[in-house]
């Protein structure tokens, strides 16, 4: 018994510094050896792990792409601003002067009826459209002068306002789909964090029961160590580091199964964004956020391994 003549040797010789940094190196390599003897058992557990710190994970990646795109969206809070059709050009250049004033305005814009019938023009399906009315001795434009207003404070007060004046015939606002889209996406993230909650509190369990089953293995170990009068924290450290060592392989394999999926999904929404003429590509898990990875899922390990030691050393400690 490694432990045992390690406890003798420490009750002769010393108890200080040099023999607690001695048996933490011990146990640093011979929970890594536990790890390796039982490889299939080791990737189960790891593999629960991963997949339980995946699904989180996950969600909260695909969660910020979307805040992202959403993000990019609302950088261009244009207020389009369609005059009534008898408004001259003059008249449409007099009111976005007028709006220009205005300390709520950003930037004011005139698109003209040409320019605006060449937009159109360009969208798909309706260049072709155009091209037969006009083909039909339709030339009269009937579009109207419209202003693109980009606000610099609140943009729901300012579409109000335009709204009111005479000139203007219809104001488009995107404001409702961007306020639903962000209740939407406070409400994924609160998923996020009870998903990861509960998936966190199943890896601990994995673990924990791992840990349980060596700890009954080697029962007998312990309770000679126990009477030889080892600390719990000498007879705990070994599976401390091997939920340790469970719970960085985990954090790992998530990360992987992550990348994966990133490097899978990646170019065909590139494509797909390119399609509607946006250059949005899907964003990864940065370094940052992989360190903090590892290291949450390393503490859930540590954490599942030492209350699981604790309660059964609480369980077994011989009275005197």
């Amino acid at each position: 018994m490694p432990e045992a003549a390690a406890v003798r040797d420490k009750r002769t010789h010393s108890s200080g510094p040099g023999a607690w940094v001695d048996h933490h190196l011990y146990s640093f390599v011979a929970s890594l050896g536990r790890v390796f003897r039982k490889p299939w058992a080791t990737l189960l557990t790891v593999g629960v792990m991963a997949v339980a710190l995946a699904l989180p994970l996950g969600l909260w990646v695909v969660l910020g792409n979307v805040q992202r795109f959403a993000g990019e969206v609302q950088s261009s809070r244009q207020i389009s601003v369609f005059l009534k059709t008898g408004v001259d050009a003059a008249h449409a250049n007099a009111v976005a002067d007028t709006l220009r004033k205005r300390d709520e305005v950003a930037s004011v814009v005139v698109r003209t009826p040409d320019e605006g019938l060449q937009v159109l023009r360009a969208q798909d399906g309706l260049g072709e459209a155009i091209d037969a009315l006009a083909a039909t001795g339709a030339d009269d434009n009937p579009l109207p002068y419209a202003l693109l207003v980009v606000p610099r404070g609140d943009d729901l007060t300012l579409a109000e306002s335009l709204r009111a004046l005479p000139d203007v015939d219809l104001v488009q606002h995107d404001a409702v789909w961007r306020s639903r889209l962000d209740n939407w996406l406070r409400f994924g993230g609160r998923v996020a964090l009870v998903l990861a909650a509960l998936l966190s509190l199943g890896a601990l369990l994995v673990v924990g029961n791992t840990v349980r089953l060596d700890i009954q293995s080697r029962r007998d170990e312990i309770g000679v160590l126990q009477l030889l009068g080892a600390s719990d924290g000498f007879i705990r450290r070994p599976f401390l580091y091997l939920g340790i060592w469970y719970g960085l392989a985990a954090g790992a394999l998530a990360l992987a199964l992550l990348t994966g999926a990133w490097m899978a999904l990646r170019a065909p929404l590139a494509d797909l964004a390119n399609s509607y003429g946006s250059g949005f590509t899907l964003q990864g898990v940065d370094p940052l956020q992989a360190a903090i990875v590892i290291g949450g899922a390393t503490l859930l390990g540590w954490i599942g391994a030492g209350v699981v030691t604790s309660h059964f050393l609480r369980q077994t400690r011989p009275t005197r």
